[in-house]
């Protein structure tokens, strides 16, 4: 070999020997790379330092782009649908509706709200579902944008219900929520019957009275949701008789001209265990004139008062010695131009049974009425209590319009009172028809089941 030969196998080592060494890892590094990997980074092998470096401008071109792509990512803050720094809370920590998603068997009556514990609701709305469609439920948000509540007994048993509700929370953020829900459907329905049914005119005797259907366990809850007012106001007061009747009557008979209003809101309550009320309504009487009729059996003859002047005196017969006719006062119930009296109704066997009985109303449960009478010589009336019970006065068959009994029908309406006097019976019986007024006020009003 030449010398000019060896002088460039020289370099060519020299060469391959500094290749060599710049391949090397410095003193350290694997160290270093194991830190690397105990700290989850990633780790390159071994063929990858094979591959060639990229140059050092394009790296600086992915840091720029990568710091203009966090810059416009904080720009957005302000968006309150853009959630940064951090996992977002979600929609059932932000917005809580009672009863939760799923129920069932929720009470109609009980607690349903929508609120958030920070920021404020947007909107909210429920719908009662069903073959009927969609139907909405009123309510409305508290002046605090915080919580959602329906209107009073707006729920009705046995229906599914659906929740939607918007918020934005305190940090800005918004969320919807949307939940379900289903009212328990009773076992047992109550329900309170009652006469007249409303938008009538009433005499001034009129108690309300309501009959239930079943007996009534927590009398408080039903009491509660019956309100009876009157304008002009007076006090009125509310008396059960055992538990399936509920009365309510004022300290005096009523004021010609006063206004009733029933506000019933049963609807849901619970009665008993697996009995709800399911009644919502609302009814209204307007109170007519004043008439009272004062009936002496002794004298035979009963007196009408109008507003506190007698307008007639008429000749009756009350029930005989055997069957005396109750005292005290009484109400008018209902009034029939012609009904069917059969003393097998109310305990005289086969008695009688008259077909046609004109111009009858009634005025207790048990059977006492103030009818016509058409089958009693004339001489009966004003002269001698002939009757099982009931009063009469002179009629024809079918009822003549001018006859005494015509005469008194025609001015007379539900609610009016009669009053007996001189009887040999004792006195009706408070829960006998509408008897509430034979009893004390402050006895009355110790009847209630919110005292």
């Amino acid at each position: 070999m030449t010398a000019h030969q060896q002088d460039r196998a020289g370099d060519r080592a020299k060469r391959r020997g500094g290749a060599r060494a710049r391949g090397r890892l410095p003193d350290g590094a694997g160290d270093r790379t194991g830190d690397r990997a105990a700290r989850g980074a990633a780790v390159r092998t071994a063929r990858n330092t094979c591959r060639p470096r990229r140059p050092r401008r394009i790296r600086l071109v992915l840091v720029v782009l990568a710091g203009l792509t966090g810059a416009a990512a904080l720009a957005g803050c302000g968006d309150p649908e853009v959630f940064v720094g951090g996992k977002p809370r979600s929609p059932e920590a932000t917005i809580t509706v009672v009863p939760h998603n799923g129920a069932r068997g929720v009470r109609a009556d009980g607690r349903f709200e929508v609120r958030v514990p920070a920021g404020r609701l947007e909107r909210v709305t429920v719908s009662r579902t069903g073959a009927a469609g969609r139907r909405p439920v009123a309510g409305r948000i508290t002046p605090d944008a915080m919580t959602w509540r329906p209107a009073p007994g707006r729920l009705q048993l046995g229906a599914r219900y659906t929740v939607d509700a918007v918020a934005l929370d305190g940090a800005g953020h918004r969320f919807a929520r949307h939940s379900t829900f289903t009212t328990a459907a009773p076992v047992h329905r109550l329900v309170g019957h009652f006469s007249p049914q409303g938008d009538a005119t009433v005499g001034t005797g009129l108690i309300f009275s309501m009959v239930f259907n079943r007996p009534v366990a927590d009398r408080a809850a039903v009491e509660r949701a019956v309100r009876v007012s009157a304008r002009p106001g007076v006090p009125v007061a509310a008396h059960w008789f055992g538990r399936r009747r509920l009365d309510f009557r004022p300290r005096e008979r009523w004021r010609p001209g006063t206004e009733i209003t029933v506000q019933l809101r049963l609807r849901g309550v619970k009665a008993a265990p697996g009995a709800y009320g399911t009644q919502r309504r609302t009814v209204r009487y307007r109170v007519g004139r004043d008439q009272v009729s004062f009936i002496d059996a002794a004298r035979h003859t009963m007196t009408v008062r109008r507003d506190g002047r007698v307008v007639a005196v008429l000749p009756v017969t009350a029930g005989d010695d055997e069957n005396p006719t109750y005292n005290g006062r009484m109400v008018i119930l209902e009034r029939h131009s012609r009904t069917r009296m059969d003393g097998d109704t109310v305990g005289f066997g086969g008695e009688y049974d008259i077909p046609d009985v004109p111009h009858a109303m009634r005025l207790t449960r048990s059977g006492t009425f103030l009818h016509g009478n058409y089958w009693a010589p004339p001489e009966v009336f004003g002269g001698v209590n002939t009757s099982h019970g009931c009063i009469g006065l002179k009629d024809i068959r079918g009822g003549g319009p001018n006859t005494p009994a015509g005469w008194f029908f025609a001015q007379s309406i539900v609610g009016d009172t009669v009053v007996v006097d001189n009887s040999p019976e004792r006195v009706v019986a408070p829960d006998n028809g509408l008897g509430g007024w034979n009893m004390p006020w402050e006895l009355w009003r110790s009847g209630s089941a919110l005292r």
